[in-house]
């Protein structure tokens, strides 16, 4: 499931930054990107959003900002003067005009850099945990936004299943009446003029009315839809116990299929299939 959220918090005169967003996945893919002085605090964080996240890409951007935005890397003026000097200098001893350009200027003010001087990972600890829960918060909210679309659409999908069931349950009795008649005409065009309550005629039609019967399958598959229901308004993990009953009930679809032996059950079955699939695709990314 996707989801963005953000906190802050004061640390000193600087700003501390937490961003977590997700896209969609099946398992949990977490990246936590620190810097380089608190590393030591990826694992603790990393348990921090798990216990929020069980599935998505996830990404967390810790950052430190300084009191009038300026980022991590500050520039050091006096060494910056000092090489200024010397190449104005060199320039000088060569007879050459110096006028440093704003490009040299960016050059060598970059090459200057250097890193403002951060907090120890263990007085940072507790801030950054807390900008992280604020964060947590703001990504559970959105997440949770996302989830409540996702059931109305798993809802209307299973009604839509429910539809093809129900096809299927109206066309099923008149499976075996259909292959009666067939069979009946077949014998006629054969010269063979077999009562209808000949022996041989009713075990034949006895035997396919058994291969055909669904009856076992539908009655499952109507469970399964209650289960799967019942699932996706529990408020609690849902994800991989759903892929189990989504197995299950396209394991009754496939087993209705083989057994059909009619067109107009057959058409149900690949609907069902169809149907079935964009429920499977949706759930993929669903905890």
């Amino acid at each position: 499931m996707t989801g963005y959220g953000r906190g802050l918090a004061s640390l000193g005169t600087q700003t501390l930054t937490v961003q977590v967003s997700s896209v969609n996945r099946k398992t949990l893919d977490l990246a936590i990107k620190l810097p380089e002085e608190w590393e030591s605090l990826e694992a603790s964080l990393g348990e921090q959003v798990r216990k929020v996240a069980l599935r998505g890409r996830v990404s967390v951007v810790v950052e430190l900002t300084g009191e009038n935005g300026a980022g991590e890397l500050v520039w050091d003026d006096i060494e910056i003067g000092e090489t200024l000097d010397r190449l104005s200098d060199l320039a000088d001893a060569r007879g050459i005009s110096f006028t440093p350009s704003p490009e040299l200027l960016w050059s060598i003010a970059n090459s200057r850099r250097k890193t403002a001087e951060l907090p120890t990972a263990e007085d940072a600890a507790p801030v950054i945990r807390t900008a992280l829960a604020d964060a947590l918060r703001g990504f559970g909210a959105m997440r949770a936004k996302e989830g409540e679309s996702l059931l109305i659409d798993f809802i209307t999908r299973l009604n839509t299943l429910r539809v093809h069931v129900d096809a299927i349950t109206a066309r099923a009795p008149q499976v075996t009446a259909g292959y009666r008649e067939q069979l009946l005409a077949r014998l006629r065009q054969a010269g063979l003029e077999l009562d209808i309550n000949d022996e041989r005629v009713l075990r034949e039609i006895a035997l396919f009315a058994d291969r055909c019967d669904v009856t076992e399958e539908l009655t499952r598959l109507r469970s399964h839809f209650e289960q799967f229901t019942a699932l996706i308004k529990s408020g609690g993990e849902i994800g991989r116990k759903s892929e189990f009953i989504l197995q299950e009930i396209g394991r009754e679809v496939n087993t209705i299929g083989s057994k059909a032996n009619d067109l107009t059950i057959s058409r149900a079955v690949i609907e069902l299939k169809n149907e079935l699939e964009r429920v499977r695709e949706q759930m993929a990314n669903v905890e």
